[in-house]
């Protein structure tokens, strides 16, 4: 009789545990980003602040006089 409850308890349990990971597999991918979507988003932020960085470079030589700071 309790090897029968025992058995039972383990298989209520593996049930619950199965239907716990399969409700995390379906919401990971809504909590998380992907490590690829992550680095496509970095490499456009880098990109534009590169972009922004050249710009102020430019403007920078141009407004500085040629003999240097005065």
């Amino acid at each position: 009789m309790v090897v029968g409850w025992l058995a039972r308890e383990l298989w209520v349990a593996v049930k619950e545990l199965r239907a716990d990971l399969h409700k995390i597999e379906i919401e990971l991918p809504t909590h998380y980003m992907r490590r690829d979507e992550f680095a496509e988003g970095m490499k456009e932020i880098k990109d534009m602040l590169r972009m922004i960085f050249d710009k102020l470079d430019a403007k920078v030589d141009k407004s500085w006089p040629k003999g240097g700071i005065e």
